[in-house]
């Protein structure tokens, strides 16, 4: 399933072709997706889009129109654009087209999503009730701190719940625990501040290093021009049961926390 660092890649791949651009058509082959596609995306043909930005893991395509357009790629979905003319393949269920080129979105699994949102986006109910950006100014591990107080949920569901912080998955949750020496089933509430910014300062950080390398590569993701992430390459734990901690060298274990399988090493985690 994409991730905050594969739709932040799709996004940044797909913005040169939207970004000030007229959408001279919105092609929808199959409104059939995780929510039916409504007819009110229409109201976005002829608008010339104003910015993209992203909301943890929806994209927001703003318009001149009164609104924005909702997009989010689901289970499996992705963004590729086209400068060829190529036709439609199989499970391409909606295109963005500009006079330049074609924004095309396949899903095979049709757990994406197409909506039009009038005004402010961020007042739409799949994103008001959501927790700060981890890239952004207001999360900290004084934030962490302060909400994980009295909980005893395990400190991995915790950093995965996106009323707490968006964006954090299970592999970019494994990883951040890790690099923190955090034990992946602590309790949330038993974690002192001065870890909590440790950890704030790892998911930030593991967040930042597969942007930069392209998103991490999953079964079914690809970016916008194809070619699949490779943030995988540089996984410290996730995937690795049975295998030695670069660290300290003990046998990093796997164990189902919150029905997601956890990665940790049990010496260098507490």
């Amino acid at each position: 399933m994409p991730e905050l660092p594969e739709v932040e890649t799709t996004l940044r791949g797909v913005r040169p072709w939207l970004e000030g651009r007229r959408l001279a058509g919105i092609t929808v082959r199959e409104r059939r997706l995780r929510w039916p596609v409504p007819e009110a995306v229409q109201k976005a043909r002829g608008a010339t889009v104003t910015g993209l930005r992203r909301r943890a893991k929806y994209l927001l395509i703003d318009t001149d129109a009164g609104g924005s357009l909702l997009v989010h790629l689901g289970m499996s979905g992705s963004l590729r654009v086209v400068t060829d003319g190529a036709a439609p393949r199989t499970h391409d269920h909606f295109d963005l087209e500009t006079a330049e080129a074609v924004v095309r979105f396949n899903d095979p699994r049709r757990f994406g999503a197409l909506l039009w949102v009038e005004g402010d986006a961020e007042d739409h109910p799949l994103l008001s009730h959501l927790g700060p950006e981890p890239l952004g100014g207001t999360f900290d591990g004084r934030w962490l701190h302060g909400l994980a107080r009295g909980r005893r949920a395990a400190v991995k569901t915790f950093i995965m719940d996106g009323r707490v912080v968006v964006g954090v998955g299970n592999i970019y949750a494994s990883e951040a625990l890790y690099m923190a020496g955090i034990h992946p089933t602590r309790p949330a509430g038993r974690i002192s501040l001065a870890r909590y910014e440790g950890l704030a300062g790892a998911i930030r950080d593991v967040l930042a290093r597969s942007i930069e390398r392209g998103g991490t590569t999953l079964r079914d993701y690809v970016n916008s021009d194809g070619a699949p992430g490779y943030f995988a390459m540089d996984l410290l734990v996730y995937g690795r049961a049975g295998e030695g901690c670069f660290q300290c060298g003990a046998e990093i274990r796997q164990k189902v926390i919150g029905q997601r399988s956890s990665f940790y090493c049990p010496r260098c985690q507490r």
